[in-house]
């Protein structure tokens, strides 16, 4: 499968946003990518109030990017924001899309919050509750989004719920040695979930107060927490093949979600 992340800088203006993501669209169909990943807060960067951005499932922002998706033929893993109901928003990807002639349409709701680092994600944003693996194209992908990262269980859960690859959007702070754990991280989440992932940062901005506004480097990982590609801080569309055999391979010689199943320690989120 030909997967590809679209590295871009969310600006607070939604429809300045969805102009870049068609254009990373059309670009990744080209290349013959199957599935194209933005990062989190697509709709619109962390610098402006989150219930300024969100919007329904249905609303033009997602709309749009159905039919984009649907027309290139390829599905798409959007970072976006949707009322809860409660006064807050759900931080959510959209998964939308056409691949082999089949509609796609899922969402994931970020599980972990940032409540880190002086943040209080959670004053603005309800936690999702459900762990997402879907069929695309013949290939099990789960996602995670951003803080989630720092949660090798919600990992582990996707690769015993069968993720061969693992989608994680992100808008990473900027701060002292905050780019070394990303790094660090994604390389680790991927070898927990003992899959392929992909993880799609938003590029680097100039910081404007604690506003997640992201660090770039994003990256291809295989199930052994092998950097495959990487891009650096700036926007761009990373590309790459990825061999879906070598998730059983690596299963088969190093069956650590084989011994969780068997001592029942499915973790519990």
């Amino acid at each position: 499968m030909t997967v590809a992340a679209a590295q871009m800088s969310s600006s607070t203006d939604w429809q300045e946003n969805l102009q870049v993501v068609e254009k990373y669209i059309h670009q990744a169909a080209e290349a013959g990518a199957r599935i194209v990943v933005f990062p989190e807060a697509t709709i619109a960067s962390f610098a402006k109030p989150v219930a300024e951005s969100h919007e329904a499932l249905d609303g033009p922002f997602a709309e749009r990017i159905r039919q984009l998706s649907r027309e290139a033929g390829v599905v798409s893993v959007v970072g976006t924001f949707e009322p809860s109901g409660d006064g807050r928003s759900y931080n959510t990807l959209l998964i939308t899309g056409r691949v082999g002639g089949e509609d796609v349409e899922a969402r994931y709701r970020k599980i972990h919050l940032y409540d880190a680092f002086g943040n209080r994600e959670s004053d603005t944003v309800k936690p999702g509750d459900e762990l997402v693996v879907i069929d695309i194209d013949g290939v099990k992908v789960g996602f995670a989004t951003c803080y989630d990262v720092r949660f090798a269980d919600q990992f582990h859960a996707l690769g015993l719920a069968g993720a061969q690859l693992v989608c994680l959007p992100a808008a990473w702070a900027e701060g002292p040695g905050k780019a070394e754990q990303w790094d660090l991280l994604i390389r680790s989440r991927a070898m927990d979930a003992q899959a392929w992932l992909v993880a799609c940062d938003q590029a680097w901005q100039p910081p404007q107060g604690a506003a997640p506004l992201g660090v770039g480097r994003s990256a291809i990982i295989d199930p052994l927490g092998v950097v495959r590609s990487r891009l650096d801080s700036a926007p761009d569309l990373l590309i790459a093949d990825i061999d879906i055999a070598k998730v059983d391979d690596v299963r088969a010689r190093v069956p650590v979600l084989t011994t969780l199943s068997t001592q029942n320690s499915s973790p519990n989120l």
